[in-house]
C-alpha cells in the first residue's frame, strides 16, 4: 500500500469542499425536525379516497371476465404484402431477435393471419371472434427484447382496422415468459394489483395457442404452441378503457433514470430529433409533445428547487409510494429504470407510474434453488430505486420515507399477504402445470421436475414476509453509490481510486473499505483498506491487465452497502459491488463493461 501524503491531502481537500457543497443538496437526516417543517400536503397518510387529480382504475374491467380460464386461439398465418411489411414467411418472422432488427434499423417482419378465438371450450362458434373469417383479419410479429432470442417467441397480434376488437382491444400481446420458472408470475402480479386502489392494473388471460403456417406452398395444419399469457397493452385504448385521458402523454420506459438526456430529449419538430435514439430510453405511446416531460426533468435535476414542490406540482406522492411498495413486496427487482409506463393527462402537470412486465417478481426461492446470484445487495428493498434521481431526492425527505413505509405496511397487511399470494399461486399453478409439463412447453421449461415445481411454488407466499423484512433492513443501511474511473497519481507511482459519497438517512457517520483483486469474485486480492472517512484511496502501481474493485460503505450502526457497480459472471450471476477496469500498456485506464473481457 502506498501512502502518498501530498496526493491524499489534495484529494481530501477536494472531497471536503465537495461534501460541503453537497450538504445543502443532501442534508443529514433529522427526522423529527424535518417532520415538523414538511408541508401538510406531503405528510404520510393512512389511505386516500378517490379525489380529483388522484389516479383510480376502472375495477369493473376485472369483474367482467374469468381471467383464470384458458381460452384457445387459432392463428392461420399467410404471406401479406410488401406495402405494410407483412410479406414474410412464418419462418422469417420467427428467425430473428429484436437485436437483428435494431442492428439493421428495420421494422420487425410480419405476416398476415386469420385469428379465431374459442372462449368457452366449445369451439369457435357464432359470436366468437373470427367466426367465419376467410381473409386475414390480423397481422402478427414477434415482441419483446431479450426474450426474442429464445426458441419460443412472444407475439404481438394486431387486429386490422374495421375488423373488430377482442374485449375492446386491437393489440393482443401473447407472452411465453420464457425465463419465468413458473410461467405465471406476471399474471399473478397483475391479479394482485386489481385490489389496490392506488394503482392501475391490466387485464390478463391464459391462452392456448395453435398456429397453422400457410406462408409456404404446403399446408402444415394447426401446430400446438402451448400456453401463453395475454397481457393488456398500455396504449390509447388502455387509457380509454381504464377511464383515463386517451389524449394524454404516455411513455413506455425502456431505460430512464430521470437524467436530462439532453442529446435525445428534444422536440420531434427539431431537425436533429432522432426518434429511435429517444425511444431507446422512452417510447412515445401517446401525445407527441415532449415539452411537459422536459420541463419536469429539468426541475428534478435542479437541486435549488425543493423536492416537495416538484412532487406537489408534478407527481402524486401516493402513486409513487404505492408503486414502489408493491414492487418491493412482490420482490420485483427488474423495475425502476425500466418496465413501467409514465402517464400524464393532457391538461394536467402531473405524471403517474403504471406497472408493466413484472415477471421478475417472486424469484427468491427459485434463485436459492439454482444458486444463481441476482436480486441481492442493493437490488431489492428501498435501495433498488436509488439510482433514479427523482426517487433518490424524494427519499431523502423523511416525510416521503414515512409515506413509503405506510404504503408498504398497508399492502402487507391488507393486499399482499402471504395467505392471499399463496391462494392465488395455487389457482395459477393448477392452470399452468398441465401445460408446463407437456410438450411443447416442457422442452423449454426452466423447471422440468414436477416435484421441484410444486415445492417451489408452495414457497412463493412466504416470500412476501422475506421481502418485507428486506425492506425494513434496507431502511437501516447507507445508500449505494457509483465508482469512478481510477486515475494515475501525478507522480506516476500509484493509482487514485475514487467513488461517490454514500448517504445515511439517520445522519450516521459513514466509513468505506475497498478491495482490489484480479478476479470478479475477489479470490485473488492484491490490495485492501478499511476505515476510510473520505471516498478515495491510493493504491500501488498496477501492471497492464484487468482489475476488479469492490467498495463498501458502513454506517456507525454497522450496516453495510456495496456500490451500485456489478459484474456478470457466467454460471454465478452478479458479483455485486464490483467495478471492473483495464490498465492499458500506455498507462491509460478505462472502465470495463459487465461481460466484456
Amino acid at each position: 500500500m502506498i501512502h502518498k501524503k501530498a496526493i491524499l491531502f489534495a484529494f481530501a481537500a477536494l472531497m471536503l469542499s465537495l461534501a460541503a457543497g453537497c450538504a445543502a443538496v443532501f442534508p443529514a437526516a433529522d427526522a423529527e425536525r424535518a417532520e415538523e417543517s414538511v408541508p401538510e400536503t406531503v405528510r404520510p397518510i393512512e389511505k386516500a379516497e378517490a379525489t380529483e387529480g388522484v389516479l383510480r382504475d376502472n375495477r369493473a374491467l376485472y369483474e367482467a371476465e374469468d381471467n383464470l380460464s384458458v381460452i384457445t386461439m387459432y392463428l392461420t398465418v399467410s404471406r401479406g404484402n410488401s406495402a405494410d411489411g407483412s410479406d414474410h414467411t412464418w419462418e422469417e418472422v420467427n428467425a430473428h431477435s429484436a437485436y437483428y432488427y435494431n442492428a439493421k434499423g428495420i421494422d420487425r417482419y410480419k405476416a398476415e393471419g386469420i385469428l379465431q378465438i374459442d372462449e368457452t371450450g366449445e369451439g369457435v362458434g357464432e359470436g366468437s371472434f373470427g367466426y367465419g373469417e376467410t381473409v386475414p383479419n390480423v397481422s402478427v410479429q414477434i415482441r419483446g427484447q431479450a426474450s426474442s432470442q429464445s426458441a419460443q417467441k412472444n407475439y404481438k397480434i394486431r387486429i386490422k382496422e374495421d375488423r373488430g376488437t377482442f374485449r375492446g382491444q386491437r393489440t393482443l400481446n401473447l407472452n411465453k415468459h420464457q425465463n419465468d420458472p413458473y410461467r405465471f408470475l406476471n399474471k399473478l402480479s397483475y391479479d394482485l394489483l386489481t385490489s389496490i386502489p392506488q394503482l392501475l392494473s391490466g387485464r390478463t388471460q391464459f391462452v392456448h395457442l395453435y398456429v397453422d403456417d400457410r406462408t409456404e406452398d404446403h399446408a402444415q395444419g394447426f401446430a400446438d404452441y402451448g400456453l401463453y399469457t395475454m397481457v393488456e397493452q398500455v396504449n390509447r385504448t388502455y387509457l380509454r378503457s381504464h377511464g383515463l385521458d386517451e389524449n394524454g402523454q404516455l411513455y413506455k420506459v425502456n431505460f430512464f433514470e430521470w437524467g436530462k438526456y439532453e442529446a435525445v430529449m428534444m422536440s420531434p419538430d427539431d431537425p436533429e430529433f432522432d426518434r429511435a435514439q429517444l425511444e431507446s430510453y422512452l417510447e412515445i405511446k401517446g401525445d407527441e409533445d415532449l415539452g411537459k416531460l422536459q420541463s419536469v426533468i429539468e426541475q428534478v435535476n435542479n437541486y435549488a428547487i425543493p423536492i416537495e414542490r416538484i412532487i406537489d406540482e408534478h407527481f402524486d406522492a401516493e402513486n409513487i409510494c404505492y408503486w414502489m411498495a408493491f414492487n418491493i413486496l412482490i420482490g420485483n427487482y427488474d423495475v425502476g429504470a425500466r418496465n413501467l409506463f409514465l402517464y400524464s393527462p393532457l391538461n394536467s402537470q402531473k405524471f403517474y407510474m403504471i406497472c408493466w412486465d413484472m415477471d421478475a417478481a417472486f424469484r427468491t426461492s427459485y434463485l436459492a434453488e439454482t444458486g444463481y446470484h441476482e436480486a441481492e445487495s442493493w437490488e431489492h428493498g428501498l435501495t433498488q430505486y436509488l439510482g433514479l434521481t427523482l426517487i433518490r431526492r424524494m427519499m431523502q425527505a423523511p416525510a416521503y420515507r414515512q409515506m413509503l413505509m405506510r404504503a408498504v405496511d398497508d399492502l402487507y397487511q391488507n393486499h399482499i399477504t402471504a395467505a392471499v399470494v399463496s391462494e392465488k399461486v395455487e389457482r395459477c399453478r393448477q392452470v399452468t402445470a398441465p401445460f408446463l409439463f407437456a410438450q411443447p412447453d416442457l422442452g423449454n421449461a426452466p423447471i422440468r421436475n414436477r416435484a421441484v415445481y410444486d415445492r417451489l411454488t408452495a414457497r412463493i407466499g412466504s416470500e412476501v414476509d422475506a421481502n418485507y423484512a428486506v425492506f425494513q433492513e434496507s431502511l437501516q443501511k447507507p445508500w449505494p453509490f457509483f465508482v469512478g474511473v481510477p486515475a494515475a497519481d501525478p507522480d506516476g507511482e500509484g493509482l487514485v481510486l475514487t467513488w461517490g459519497a454514500s448517504y445515511d438517512c439517520r445522519g450516521e457517520e459513514i466509513t468505506y473499505r475497498y478491495v482490489l483483486a484480479r478476479d470478479p469474485l475477489f479470490t485473488d486480492v492484491i490490495d485492501r483498506e478499511d476505515g476510510l472517512r473520505v471516498p478515495l484511496a491510493v493504491t500501488g502501481s498496477l501492471t497492464p491487465g484487468t482489475y476488479f474493485l469492490r467498495v463498501v460503505a458502513t454506517n456507525a450502526s454497522g450496516r453495510s452497502m456495496e456500490c451500485f457497480d456489478y459484474y456478470n459472471v457466467d454460471d454465478y450471476g452478479k458479483s455485486y459491488g464490483c467495478y471492473a477496469f483495464v490498465v492499458h500498456a500506455d498507462g491509460t485506464i478505462t472502465a470495463l463493461e459487465s461481460g466484456e473481457t
